[in-house]
Parts: structure tokens; C-alpha cells; sequence
């Protein structure tokens, strides 16, 4: 079943991240991807995430397509102009991938390039605009290419920006550019999601939930001061740290998450969060762990 077609057929779409590997052995990362063949809807293939260096996503994708999964290929806009975008699409769909996600990308200062020079030459809704007119035979030039791709375009939404006006009007913007789906930031209490919901509850596209497993207290401690807009509630913290086996309680915790997320998409007829979205950010190999924990 396709990406697209999973969103078409189920009630409950699952997608996971697992990204190239830093160098060119690619036997881990594919033995992650084959214990999910069947259990997950698609596979993000992150494109240097966090500024840091990794395989490009392209290789990547292809190597999960040959394997049997659907590959959601992430793009962001940071490290190339619009000529090498446009190239990389146009070698994305001759290679059969069919799902893409969009984003601007983190700046390089963030990550382990910070004097990398930032591009930068389009955001992520001009990139969506591109893509639409890749896919309608013409180049962002005008001129007119020689066989056109089709995707299913995705993008990316932060739940916590604030003001979340401002968020929403920019996820307008990409709806109207031609993304069909998003994945959230990641949630990691009720109260949050349920605030979520109320406000996009009439907006015409497909959420996935973001979910990002919690190994330690340690970066616990990274993504509050590094990375989130809303901290992680401290009584998730004191139940990791008061644990014996860090990873197995943060993967029991989104476990149970996933499953109470399942429940209230179940509950909510005719909402546009439709699943979720996996991103265990360095313990990729105990995603086959967590789908079987949350019962997926």
C-alpha cells in the first residue's frame, strides 16, 4: 500500500524517522528498516537534520524504496539554491520516490558545520510552489521540462510557536502552495494535543502527530534548552530519571502516549489528525520495540 493510499484507507496512519548514516555504511540503518517492512506506513529520511552532516537523503531513499517501504523524502532549503532543488526532485521521482516533505531547515550555526555558508535561496512555501510546478511541466524558470514528477507533498508544523496565529497563517500559506500533509513538532503530554486539535479542527489537510521517544534525562535537559518552544513536563522527567533502564521507561512513556493518541483520533470523527509521526532522534533501533509497546 502507498503512502497516499494509507491516508486513503486507514484510520490511523503510522510513519517513523530513520536517517542516512553519517558515512557510507548503510547496513544499520537498512537492518532498522527492514524489521519495520509492514509495520509502518512510511519512513522519514531526514535531509542533514539539525545542521548536521549525513548521507543526502536521495541515496537513502532510494535504497528503502528497493527494500519495499514508501519513503517520505525530507528537502529543506538551507544547503542548495534553486537549480539543485529542482535537480534533486526531478531525481527523486526517476528513482520512484513519491512522497516529499518540505521545509526551510535549521540554520548551519546549529549544527556540526557551524561556518558552513547558509543558502537559503527559496523558503519552504516556495519550495511547495516549485515542486506544483515541476509537477505541471514547467521549471521555476518558466521553461517548460521534459517529463514531469508526481508527489505527495508534505510540510512541517509547530504546534508551540507563539503566537500560534502567525503558525497558522504560514500553514495556510503551504496548503495553498499544494502540501497535502504535515508532521508536527513533538508532543509529549494531553493537555498540549487536545489544544492542538481544537484549534486545526477545520482546517482542510492531514496532520500527523509528532512523538519523539525520551532516552534519557540528559536530553531531556537538550531539547528543553536546545530545541523545544514548550518544555517537557517535569513529571515525565522524574519518572525517566527515577528509573533503572532510562530508554526502556522513555519507550514505555511514548508507548503508552501513542496509545492515548490513538484513542482520541478514534474519538474525533472528521478530524484532520490522522496518525503519527516517529522520531526516536538516536534510538532508531528500538522502534520495532515501541510500535510492538503501543500495540501497532
Amino acid at each position: 500500500m502507498g503512502f497516499k493510499e494509507a491516508f486513503d484507507k486507514k484510520n490511523f496512519v503510522v510513519t517513523v524517522e530513520v536517517p542516512p548514516p553519517k558515512g557510507t555504511n548503510v547496513i544499520p540503518n537498512l537492518d532498522i528498516a527492514k524489521r519495520l517492512l509492514g509495520r509502518v506506513d512510511g519512513i522519514n529520511v531526514t535531509d542533514n537534520q539539525r545542521g548536521i552532516m549525513r548521507m543526502c537523503p536521495l541515496a537513502f531513499s532510494h535504497l528503502l524504496k528497493e527494500m519495499g517501504h514508501n519513503p517520505i523524502m525530507q528537502i529543506c532549503a538551507r544547503d542548495r539554491n534553486r537549480l539543485a532543488l529542482q535537480s534533486d526532485i526531478l531525481g527523486a521521482s526517476a528513482l520512484g520516490i513519491e512522497n516529499i516533505c518540505i521545509m526551510t531547515g535549521d540554520h548551519p550555526k546549529l549544527g556540526d558545520h557551524p561556518d558552513a555558508k547558509p543558502v537559503f535561496d527559496i523558503d519552504s512555501i516556495q519550495l511547495i510552489k516549485v515542486v506544483k510546478e515541476l509537477e505541471n511541466g514547467f521549471s521555476m524558470a518558466g521553461k517548460k521540462i521534459d517529463g514531469a514528477p508526481k508527489f505527495l507533498v508534505g510540510g512541517v508544523v509547530n504546534p508551540f510557536f507563539e503566537p500560534f496565529e502567525l503558525e497558522l497563517i504560514k500553514l495556510e500559506k503551504k496548503i495553498g502552495a499544494g502540501a497535502e500533509f504535515f508532521q508536527t513538532q513533538p508532543f509529549f503530554e494531553r493537555e498540549s494535543l487536545e489544544r492542538f486539535f481544537e484549534k486545526v479542527s477545520n482546517i482542510d489537510t492531514k496532520f500527523l502527530i509528532g512523538v519523539s521517544p525520551l532516552k534519557s534525562v540528559k536530553m531531556i535537559s537538550f531539547l528543553n534548552e536546545k530545541v523545544l518552544a514548550r518544555k517537557i513536563p517535569e513529571n515525565i522527567a522524574k519518572r525517566i530519571e527515577a528509573s533503572d533502564n532510562q530508554i526502556e521507561e522513555g519507550v514505555r512513556l511514548s508507548a503508552e502516549f501513542i496509545r492515548e493518541i490513538k484513542g482520541i483520533i478514534n474519538g474525533s470523527a472528521g478530524s484532520p489528525c490522522r496518525g503519527i509521526h516517529i522520531m526516536p532522534i538516536g534510538i532508531e533501533s528500538h522502534l520495532p520495540h515501541l510500535l510492538k509497546e503501543a500495540g501497532l
